[in-house]
């Protein structure tokens, strides 16, 4: 009673009432400045840095920025809550800040806008707005293929099983668009075309959905594949995606010759230029303009419109031989959360690593995967050289081949930058001068060659030039883009063995039977040189239902995964005549490498493709669909990938290898951890080393498992890869454009035009 009778007479103090009064609105003045400048940092962490920075610049440099009329406007891919599919009240509030909506996509909660620069923090600042960021350019990162990769020895019919040729199978090239005037990409008798299907959406990027009007704020353009109420195809945008055939399809030259080296039929000529699965079906998705370069809106579409007619076109693989040079970690990057939504849609999706692997002066340069090959669920392919013979004795890793570990980052809240260190690449794949299909236009006459070859003849010049007959060139390519398709192939092949087969299911099958190239390390190589014998092999002895009993939830983890009456092959191929051990290596979570039978001997739930972990945390995946009223095939035609935190579940089970102990920490000089060589962990890890879980890998939320990535003295890591190197033509010479011609010799600009240096 006493305080409060002294409190009572302080207040009634005239002096000491007004102080007090002094001090509250003193207190509330702070509380108002300190408020939104925190509001302002948890805007900020929503913002990719490259954005922020080319926000800030006094020039507009890039692409995605515009300086109209005294004001500063950017096009960005906006992610929102998955909360609302529809995403009406983000659409209408861009509107609102004088902003403009180009797209809204369905495989993942985002928008595709245009907005002035002074709203970016604004709109960042929503609760429905999860981030933001620029939108980016992408562009291309770029027989003998079938001794040197393996797929010869699965052709015809033997003790493995019948033969295989990607029968049944679609893949989907997101590209700069096929020729499907090809000889390489008809059928067997070379009549019809297995081009099933061509779409254009560079004809529908932002200014045409706009009605022309690019960079015109207060416009909502966006639109969905569906109809509002999902029960019938937007025919009207499906028309105006249709694909010009009458003229050039793909007038820049790199999409008909990756489709090549993942499908190409070439027997009929004398240098034999098969591709890997000859007769896989083949969907052109045209991403990328006539100059090869495209912009990411357009490629996020792309992907979109594969994951919804998956289903009616059988895709079961996309390649994705293009690279955007994103600073964001995987969680926020648009487009790594794009073919991180194909996969758990049940599509494999293989990427190219990028050619960021060497400095301009010839230095080696790690952490430069690029986007998406920075997403853990998807296949991530570095290239390798095979010396131009069928033998894999002699085989390296290019140069120019990206190296790990990826180093998108995101900020938290509280202003701490967190690094994703993933291991990357997953494996190598023939890269470097490869052989496959020149495009051109439907006359097939040298003046409507694409750009490629007609800008450099020389890729051409081996196998006639000009001369070579009229729909049936070839030219040679190098390249992780182009190292890409063989892995895209390798999926078809292993999916027409075993349609049952999982994304993470084939990428895991991939790795183990990889080939370790000598004196690479995980960074470098990732489990090795692409095995497609051992592949499809092992493919083969996994059960069939396995898709569909993961779906139905009709398998528990520890439950057998073998065929019935099957059992795992020997880890070693015959190729070329030569024995290859396998690498017996499969990379989980992002950061650690497992090893053993049993891998494929009992279910680890890490092969259901709804779940994501990393690290220390463990996300679910899950799919919604369109509304089945008015349309028979609707509940089969994936609508929003929407993701959770996942409660305490089993991972990896008991019975298997977990080798991180076993490799050590990770020195460059020591050669250990992620730089020792990937075949002296494996040789390691086949005599004994390594630990033998018995009780798997359980992970529960707020658990944090050893992170298996840690990096020491020696390595410089890229900090953002830039896009200057163009297409790579050839291992190591490099034109002034950035484009790799051949081994060992750099060129100026005066002598790629064919002047002495």
């Amino acid at each position: 009673m006493k305080a409060l009778n002294w409190f009572v007479i302080l207040i009634e103090s005239r002096a000491l009432r007004s102080r007090l009064l002094q001090g509250i609105v003193l207190l509330a003045a702070c509380w108002a400045a300190w408020c939104p400048v925190q509001a302002q940092v948890r805007a900020d962490t929503k913002l990719a840095r490259d954005l922020q920075v080319s926000v800030a610049a006094r020039d507009a440099r890039q692409p995605w920025v515009r300086d109209i009329g005294g004001e500063r406007y950017v096009k960005a891919v906006v992610v929102g809550s998955a909360a609302d599919p529809e995403l009406a009240e983000l659409r209408a509030a861009v509107v609102a800040m004088g902003g403009s909506v180009h797209h809204r996509y369905a495989s993942i909660s985002a928008l595709s806008v245009t907005l002035p620069a002074a709203r970016l923090r604004d709109l960042a600042a929503r609760p429905d707005v999860i981030s933001i960021s620029p939108n980016r350019p992408v562009a291309r990162t770029a027989s003998l293929l079938e001794q040197a990769t393996g797929a010869a020895n699965v052709r015809g019919a033997g003790a493995a099983g019948p033969g295989v040729d990607g029968s049944g199978v679609g893949i989907a090239v997101l590209d700069s668009g096929l020729d499907w005037n090809h000889y390489n990409l008809r059928d067997a008798a070379l009549r019809d075309t297995r081009v099933a299907r061509s779409v254009d959406f560079t004809k529908v990027g932002d200014h045409l959905a706009d009605g022309g009007r690019d960079w015109t704020p207060g416009v909502d353009a966006s639109r969905s594949l569906r109809s509002s109420d999902g029960t019938a195809a937007n025919a009207v945008y499906e028309a105006q995606l249709a694909a010009d055939r009458a003229g050039r399809p793909d007038a820049y030259g790199h999409g008909s010759h990756v489709a090549g080296v993942a499908a190409g039929r070439g027997a009929y000529q004398a240098v034999d230029s098969t591709g890997v699965a000859p007769n896989a079906s083949l969907i052109d998705v045209k991403v990328l303009s006539d100059n090869g370069v495209g912009d990411l809106s357009d490629v996020l579409a792309g992907i979109d419109w594969v994951i919804q007619h998956a289903r009616d076109l059988d895709i079961r693989v996309l390649n994705v031989s293009l690279a955007a040079d994103s600073t964001e970690s995987y969680l926020t990057d648009p487009l790594c959360q794009a073919v991180r939504s194909a996969s758990a849609a049940g599509i494999v999706v293989v990427v190219a690593a990028g050619n960021y692997g060497q400095t301009a002066d010839g230095g080696e340069r790690y952490g430069t995967i690029s986007s998406p090959g920075n997403d853990p669920t998807v296949i991530t392919v570095g290239s390798a050289n095979t010396k131009g013979t069928a033998a894999r004795n002699d085989d390296s890793v290019n140069f120019f081949s990206s190296r790990g570990p990826t180093r998108g980052a995101f900020v938290d809240a509280s202003g701490v930058r967190h690094v994703d260190n993933l291991i990357k690449p997953d494996l190598v794949a023939p890269g470097n001068r490869i052989v496959s299909v020149l495009a051109s236009g439907a006359s097939g006459a040298t003046a409507s060659w694409s750009y490629l070859p007609s800008q450099y003849p020389e890729l051409s010049a081996p196998f006639g030039g000009a001369a070579q007959p009229r729909h049936q060139q070839l030219m040679n390519l190098s390249g992780t883009s182009i190292a890409a398709p063989a892995v895209s192939g390798a999926a078809a092949l292993m999916l027409q063995a075993n349609p049952g087969l999982t994304p993470p299911m084939v990428k895991a099958i991939l790795q183990y039977t990889a080939q370790p190239i000598a004196g690479a390390n995980l960074l470098q190589q990732g489990a090795g040189l692409l095995n497609v014998d051992g592949a499809v092999r092992l493919a083969r002895a996994i059960r069939p239902d396995l898709a569909a009993a993961i779906a139905a939830g009709r398998i528990a983890p520890g439950d057998s995964l073998l065929a019935p009456g099957a059992r795992l092959p020997d880890a070693v191929s015959t190729l070329d005549g030569a024995a290859v051990n396998w690498s017996r290596l499969v990379v989980f979570g992002g950061r650690h490498v497992f090893s053993g039978p049993g891998l494929f001997t009992r279910y680890h739930p890490v092969y259901d493709p709804r779940l994501l972990w990393v690290g220390g945390t463990v996300q679910r995946m899950e799919l919604s669909y369109w509304p089945t009223a008015g349309y028979g095939q609707a509940a089969s035609v994936k609508r929003v990938v929407s993701v959770a935190a996942s409660g305490r579940r089993p991972l990896v089970m008991a019975g298997v290898v977990l080798a991180d102990r076993a490799a050590g920490r990770s020195s460059l000089r020591a050669a250990s951890g992620l730089f020792m060589p990937t075949a002296d962990l494996a040789a390691s890890l086949a005599a004994g080393a390594g630990d033998l879980l018995s009780q798997g890998v359980v992970l529960s939320e707020g658990v944090v498992l050893s992170e298996g990535v840690v990096l020491s003295e020696g390595v410089v890591l890229s900090e953002g890869v830039v896009l200057s190197e163009g297409v790579v033509l050839s291992e190591g010479v490099v034109l002034s454009e950035g484009v790799v011609l051949s081994e060992g010799v750099v060129l100026s600009e005066v002598a790629a035009q064919g002047e002495p240096q």
